[in-house]
């Protein structure tokens, strides 16, 4: 870089105009921080159930007695913000790079950065045009890109935010009951600081010029290293819907490093190389993190759509239905039952005119339905729960059977929709999880598979206990999904063959974990102890493996294991020195007990024939050395509190993360005798791994269906099981196969794109974009 006296002035006016945007946010904080309290002040006089009044009085006083230190502590941020990013010979590194470092973040760092960034696209659309012109007039000035830590980005600001309240002791959920005021009054004060910043750069003459050499290189380095291109705002169902739209094919339209899984937009699908039309930050963090921050663009939008001044949309406190549409709603419930057994008749032949049916009920109820509706936003909220339930029952992968009963969800889920505006900003709302997780389950069977199986069975049950309970909100739909979660992992591994994979698998977790816990608690023991290496090798690698299989199979407290335990201290006893005769008499008069009880450790774990025999005459010949040794012998007392530790070991050990395995089909058949040919173990093979992708692999949500490329071969496989500590997975394939793979390299197969989910995105996410594409295309039905 130049340092000549004119980029140093250059760089001096840039810090200087970040000064002042940064003391211009800071003297706006009080009037941020009263938008929240009057908001919250307003929100407790308002009507609700006893647990809401609850709620908000909590958020109100925590509030109250935080205020002033949460704005003390976020002035202090930002303003610490404006120190210099780290400078290479090359300039600032790159911020994607500069966070590669930090990928192995908590639960919490999470959750601040996806609420960031849902901030940060509300703010960024408001603020979009002058800070596209202060960002490329500060670029001119420093000739390179900004940080992405940089304060004048939006969703640095945000992160700042975020993190503060919750420094402070202010609670997240209080936050996300805030969230919508207080974004709106920090974009106008975003906005009001980036129009003074481009004030200042045009009295200072900067003027950004068309650099199309700066433009290449943005190109070559990938999408992320620049700003957001956000769309101007558009008035109107037909340009939020366009919005949306545009944002999530931006986003899907990409070629991807790793296969998709759909689960829940939940956070499985995969990052592409780059995300324009979303913040910044969504070009950093873990591919979970990214998808989450995708699956809001869409959901932000749906909630811009329905909020917009035409349809009027309260989302923070949706006012009851309207008597007419509630009476509509109750006389539906009457009826349903007559109409689906109808329906449910053509099922059982599995024709098709059954899901017609259905899925013209579901267009005829919405209709009836906007008739009864008093408000535009009820009517709003009517045709995009009607069309996103078109879009489910459109799939022809879900078995006909089961769509019927998923169009019996409509009218319940429409209730929510109407009484909790959470079901349009939060993709983990407990009824889009339930139908994504039901969905994702079905999608791999066929209707003749499917009709009368147990999971068939579940699903009208699960039905029929929503339409039991309407007035409980998403409360009966939490419940039933917590049921079905549990309902999976009986019926994913009920298969004789799966269980009995299953249970050696599970085993050979415990096995290894326990080794290592063993091998870290002998060498605790034996730390201060004159004991010789080849007996303490021959413990830590061998003799722990024995004590683990051991307590595996028989119990930690069998008389087996205990035995086991004992020679452990007795050899440690026996490989000490014996100046004493006495001592060397009873080393020889125990020392044949002692050689059968290794014997049968090591045949225990499959050391057998000359294996077993070189090991056990280097264990005797390390004794005779011992038996003439004239060192300090060890003192009986550490020997007694050494076997009394050992006895009772399972009350030390600790919760040691368990390391590599030595997994193979061999491990399995020799564990418990059972013939491994149908199992096709993929244990770890040492391949880079990048740790985001043993994140991802450890979230895999149960049910979900991938397409296994291993050795050349392609294969439909559904995850069935994963072991406690989720380092063995279980895929099974639909001709009764398995495959069992460890942590590490599912992780690189994900990297690799050789397991590949076989949808994109959840169910009722991507029945949100379908019913935006249908918005967009005839906006007037909408409020029609």
């Amino acid at each position: 870089m130049d340092f000549s006296p004119t980029s140093t002035a250059h760089r001096r006016l840039a810090h200087l105009a970040r000064q002042r945007f940064v003391e211009g946010l800071c003297a706006g904080l009080p009037a941020l921080d009263k938008t929240v309290h009057d908001f919250l002040t307003e929100l407790m006089g308002q009507t609700a159930t006893q647990r809401d009044m609850q709620l908000r009085r909590d958020a109100w006083m925590g509030h109250q007695a935080h205020r002033k230190t949460w704005v003390e502590h976020l002035g202090r941020a930002w303003r610490e913000s404006l120190a210099p990013p780290p400078v290479t010979g090359r300039g600032t590194l790159n911020a994607s790079k500069a966070f590669d470092g930090l990928e192995l973040l908590g639960d919490d760092v999470l959750e601040n950065k996806i609420i960031a960034s849902r901030m940060a696209l509300t703010l960024t659309e408001h603020v979009a045009a002058p800070f596209d012109a202060a960002r490329q007039r500060t670029q001119h000035l420093e000739g390179r890109e900004l940080a992405g830590t940089d304060i004048l980005r939006p969703e640095t600001l945000c992160l700042h935010l975020v993190e503060q309240w919750l420094e402070v002791g202010l609670q997240r959920d209080h936050l996300q009951m805030v969230i919508d005021p207080l974004q709106r009054e920090l974009a106008a004060l975003a906005l009001a600081q980036y129009q003074a910043l481009v004030k200042l750069y045009d009295e200072q003459g900067v003027v950004a010029q068309d650099d199309l050499r700066a433009r290449v290189r943005r190109a070559a380095a990938g999408p992320n290293t620049g700003s957001p291109a956000e769309p101007p705002p558009a008035s109107g169902p037909v340009g939020l819907a366009s919005q949306a739209l545009q944002q999530s094919r931006a986003a899907l339209g990409r070629p991807t490093e790793f296969a998709p899984t759909r689960q829940a937009a939940s956070a499985f699908m995969p990052p592409p190389p780059g995300m324009r039309g979303q913040p910044a930050m969504a070009g950093m963090g873990s591919p979970l993190v990214r998808a989450r921050q995708r699956a809001q663009g869409v959901m932000v939008q749906l909630r811009r759509l329905l909020t917009q001044p035409t349809t009027g949309y309260d989302m923070v406190k949706a006012p009851p239905a309207s008597a007419a549409l509630a009476h509509a709603l109750a006389a539906h419930r009457v009826s349903a039952d007559s109409y689906y057994s109808d329906v449910a008749t053509l099922v059982e032949d599995y024709s098709p005119q059954a899901v017609v049916r259905v899925a013209s009920a579901v267009r005829e109820r919405s209709v009836e339905f906007k008739k009864k509706a008093s408000t535009a936003s009820e009517k709003a909220i009517i045709e995009v729960v009607a069309l996103m339930f078109q879009s489910i029952l459109s799939e022809d992968r879900i078995p006909p059977s089961v769509r019927v009963w998923f169009a019996r969800l409509q009218v319940p889920v429409l209730r929510v929709a109407l009484a909790e505006p959470e079901f349009f900003s939060n993709l983990t709302h407990p009824a889009r999880q339930l139908i994504d997780r039901m969905g994702a389950c079905v999608l791999g069977f066929d209707a003749s598979s499917i009709n009368g199986s147990a999971l068939e069975a579940e699903i009208r049950r699960i039905v029929q206990v929503i339409e039991q309970y309407p007035e409980t909100g998403q409360r009966v739909f939490q419940l039933v999904h917590d049921e079905f979660e549990k309902f999976l992992a009986k019926f994913l591994t009920e298969k004789q063959g799966t269980s009995r994979i299953v249970s050696v698998a599970q085993q050979v977790e415990q096995r290894e974990t326990l080794a290592i816990q063993y091998t870290i608690e002998l060498r605790a023991l034996l730390k201060d102890m004159p004991v010789r290496d080849e007996i303490r090798e021959f413990l830590f690698k061998t003799w722990a493996e024995v004590l683990a299989m051991s307590a595996v199979r028989d119990g930690a407290q069998h008389a087996s294991t205990a035995a086991f335990k004992r020679a452990a201290a007795d050899l440690v006893w026996a490989a000490g020195a014996k100046p004493n005769r006495a001592d060397r008499a009873l080393v020889i008069q125990n020392l044949p007990a002692l050689l059968q009880s290794l014997r049968q450790g090591l045949a225990l774990i499959g050391v057998a024939g000359p294996e077993q025999d070189a090991q056990i005459k280097g264990i005797t010949d390390t004794l005779a050395d011992a038996f003439l040794s004239k060192t300090a012998s060890i003192p009986q007392a550490h020997i007694d509190a050494m076997a009394k530790r050992l006895a009772n070991l399972e009350d030390y050990i600790g919760d040691e993360a368990l390391g590599d395995m030595p997994l193979s089909a061999d491990n399995i058949e020799m564990l418990l005798g059972i013939d491994a040919s149908s199992i096709h173990v993929i244990a770890d093979n040492g391949a880079p791994v990048q740790d985001d992708m043993v994140a991802w692999a450890q979230q895999l949500p149960l049910g979900t269906w991938f397409t296994l490329d291993h050795n050349g071969a392609s294969t439909q496989v559904q995850y069935a099981w994963h072991s406690q500590r989720k380092q063995l997975h279980l895929f099974a394939t639909r001709d009764g196969g398995s495959y069992l793979i460890q942590l590490r390299r599912l992780g690189a197969y994900l990297q690799a794109g050789l397991l590949v989910a076989q949808e994109e995105e959840s169910l009722t996410l991507r029945a949100t974009r379908d019913a935006l594409t249908k918005l967009d295309a005839n906006p007037e039905r909408l409020l029609g």
